[in-house]
């Protein structure tokens, strides 16, 4: 003979709510194009070539996020690159991840009055590049993690089958793109000087792009 108990109506209630308090918490964790756009996210003065750099250094495959910090003469001072994690798109995750890849590759600017490094996000993904809610969590978590790390916060830039594309400036190329072989990393970076980076943040940089 079995025993078992049938779930009650008030525990089966709960359970709704607090998956719907979720859905909703996630929900409000994201940014529309229209509200990234209005927030004065300042401009790439070439984002190809940010593009190019980034996607000849780290050779990110489908959901692979790069973040890199930029000098105030939009030289790549610190990237770091991981994979997304395979659960439902929260701006509060991604923000933990930039994160906690920021401070490895890079000292927080927090005493500084007024940002002078900004921070760009690359995120490789799948489909076409019309913004996605994903993409809205990231966009919250970059803006969030900038604050958290004195860094102002830059471009969110989608990489996919079609090419890359900086949404919200309706910017984009269709190389290089998710399918496409990177340039040789001296080609990308041909034309502009490197930011001289501390020793520690060079043996970093060095390690993340190694990976």
């Amino acid at each position: 003979m079995t025993f078992g108990f049938a779930p009650t109506a008030a525990l089966t209630t709960s359970s709704m709510s607090l998956s719907a308090t979720d859905s909703a918490n996630r929900l409000g964790r994201l940014l529309e194009p229209a509200e990234w756009a209005a927030a004065g996210i300042p401009l790439l003065r070439n984002p190809r070539e940010v593009v190019s750099g980034l996607h000849s250094r780290h050779r990110p495959p489908p959901s692979t996020a790069v973040v890199a910090v930029l000098d105030h003469e939009e030289r790549l001072t610190a990237s770091a690159s991981f994979a997304r994690r395979s659960a439902p798109a929260d701006g509060w995750e991604f923000r933990n991840a930039l994160l906690a890849h920021l401070r490895r590759v890079i000292p927080h600017d927090l005493r500084r009055r007024t940002p002078v490094r900004t921070a760009v996000l690359l995120y490789c993904r799948d489909g076409d590049e019309r913004w996605t809610e994903e993409d809205g969590a990231w966009m919250w978590g970059l803006r969030d993690a900038c604050t958290l790390h004195g860094l102002r916060c830059g471009a969110y830039i989608t990489l996919t089958r079609g090419g890359w594309q900086v949404l919200g400036e309706g910017r984009g190329g269709r190389r290089p793109n998710s399918l496409s072989r990177p340039a040789d990393l001296a080609d990308a970076e041909a034309g502009s000087e490197p930011a001289p980076l501390r020793s520690g943040a060079a043996a970093a940089l060095r390690r993340v792009a190694a990976r």
